[in-house]
């Protein structure tokens, strides 16, 4: 038996693959799975069978399928449950649509979505386990029920939630194929060039810092990370973008664009807390510490999603307003760019 474990750290799902030994008798795949996968549990094999995330030589089969030598298989689950004890906690939370096995929201700049350390309460997670209390898939214990996707701490905008284990498979599976489209708009400094196009090159922890990213464009770490993006308007310093991405690494449109010298604006983790772009004229500085002020984050929103119903197969898509915070920075800088022209 050769197992390849092609995991992604950076992802809320797993891929493992197997090659079934010449000498394995007939047994049940969701037997044979389970004494193969680590802390896996046969029932939870089984909730991936049923949404389609187990396949033998490239189809999908039932927990009850019979392995046979030299079958390849392929299984996809969802992240693990961790030890940690989880505190479900009342917070309010923008709920933008929900049924019986998804939940969407819109969430706020500043709230981290799960737990993690010096992060044990006060999450997207915390909250989900309070609404959702007499769901079984959060009383599992795990880190991250339901969730198959994340936005950073200060990234603003939507989210979608699973709520049983047959959603989160299937979702997970769609996040997994790039089936789903996320759009997010960014105010950037500078003009990029072109004014629309793609940004490419391996996203992986900095090698100084863990905390941040990098992009080695050599390919020699990371992984392969890529970034649309088309110009909204430009304020001359600054510009309002939409960034589509085709891969999710982790501060992907972040780390993509301070790597091409157009850092996200107010983004101190990758040099967007700068005065990178215009005058040393002080009424114009301290008009960009105003905008900080008003904007003490990074001006990144998950705009839109759009992923196929885990259940009847339609297509859904969601699209949010951009906050305040950045509504108003963007006001700012259209009276800015508008008194410069009228001088």
């Amino acid at each position: 038996m050769a197992e390849e474990d092609i995991s992604d750290p950076q992802e809320l799902f797993e891929h493992h693959r197997f090659l079934v030994d010449p000498g394995q008798s007939l047994l049940r795949i969701d037997k044979y799975l389970s004494v193969r996968l680590e802390n896996t549990s046969r029932s939870r094999i089984q909730n991936a069978a049923e949404a389609g995330n187990i396949l033998v030589n490239n189809y999908a089969v039932k927990s009850n399928y019979k392995v046979k030598p030299g079958d390849t298989i392929q299984i996809v689950l969802p992240t693990p449950p961790r030890e940690i004890e989880l505190i479900p906690e009342n917070i309010p939370l923008k709920i933008v649509y929900e049924d019986n096995d998804v939940v969407v929201v819109n969430k706020d700049p500043g709230m981290v979505v799960h737990p993690a350390y010096g992060n044990y309460s006060g999450t997207l997670v915390n909250a989900l386990m309070w609404h959702f209390k007499d769901l079984p898939l959060f009383q599992t214990g795990e880190l991250r029920p339901g969730l198959v996707h994340r936005l950073d701490k200060n990234t603003s905008g939507i989210l979608v939630i699973a709520k049983n284990e047959l959603a989160l498979n299937r979702l997970s599976r769609q996040f997994y194929e790039r089936t789903t489209d996320r759009r997010y708009e960014a105010i950037i400094w500078g003009n990029p060039e072109p004014p629309e196009g793609t940004m490419t090159g391996n996203v992986g922890r900095n090698i100084r810092d863990r905390k941040i990213m990098q992009v080695f464009p050599d390919g020699s770490q990371g992984k392969p990370a890529i970034t649309h993006y088309k110009t909204i308007e430009s304020f001359g310093y600054v510009s309002l973008v939409e960034c589509k991405l085709e891969t999710g690494r982790t501060h992907q449109i972040r780390v993509h664009f301070s790597f091409n010298k157009h850092p996200v604006f107010n983004d101190e983790e990758y040099g967007g807390d700068q005065i990178l772009k215009g005058t040393t004229f002080t009424k114009y500085q301290q008009f960009i510490k105003n905008c900080f002020k008003i904007l003490p984050r990074q001006a990144l929103h998950a705009r839109s999603l759009s992923f196929d119903h885990p259940v009847t197969g339609e297509r859904l898509s969601f699209e949010t307003d951009l906050p305040d915070d950045m509504k108003q920075v963007i006001g700012k800088w259209r009276t800015y760019i508008s008194g410069r022209e009228n001088l």
